[in-house]
């Protein structure tokens, strides 16, 4: 269900074509290469590229599971339920009712695709993702975390958890089964 052979790929080089090569002259570092000067940087910086939700659902959700019966962690997953809670907020004195993170509830068991319990985070902008997930590697201690994108086309539920998910920490075995045709 997962494997790259389900599926097909535009080319990368899509709106790029017939512009002059690219030279292979070493940055001043002299291990980087160095790459033709631009005006502007990438759009990526400031919305999700195509086809990634850029709305209220969220371009990614993060999907942090714990083992129920390994009360470790369980009391870290809850420890950093919280901690995040109170961290991403976009008032550290938590005196704004606004979050900067879309926070889930605390499962205490499985539910849909997921076989363990977990809690979900959401990530509604390039920045927050590029804030959240080098923070949630350093931060997720023993727990494995899915993330996986919200694409705005039907029917792809399955590919967005599988063939372009990524994992921190172990994998967990997802019930695909479940996602099959939304």
């Amino acid at each position: 269900m997962t494997d790259a052979i389900n599926y097909t790929f535009p080319s990368p080089l899509q709106g790029y074509e017939n512009l002059e090569p690219l030279t292979e002259e070493k940055a001043a570092d002299g291990k980087s290469l160095l790459n033709p000067p631009s005006d502007t940087k990438s759009s990526a910086y400031s919305s999700f590229p195509d086809p990634l939700e850029n709305g209220r659902r969220a371009g990614f959700d993060v999907h942090i599971y714990y083992i129920p019966n390994n009360a470790g962690q369980t009391k870290f997953a809850k420890e950093l339920h919280e901690r995040i809670r109170r961290e991403w907020l976009a008032d550290p004195k938590g005196k704004s009712k606004v979050p900067e993170l879309r926070i889930y509830r605390f499962w205490d068991r499985p539910v849909g695709p997921h076989p363990v319990p977990m809690f979900e985070v959401n990530l509604l902008s390039p920045a927050e993702f590029g804030a959240f997930v080098p923070w949630l590697v350093i931060n997720r201690g023993p727990l494995s975390a899915l993330v996986h994108p919200n694409t705005v086309n039907e029917g792809e539920e399955l590919r967005n958890h599988s063939q372009r998910a990524m994992w921190l920490g172990e994998r967990i075995p997802l019930d695909l089964e479940l996602l099959r045709g939304l």
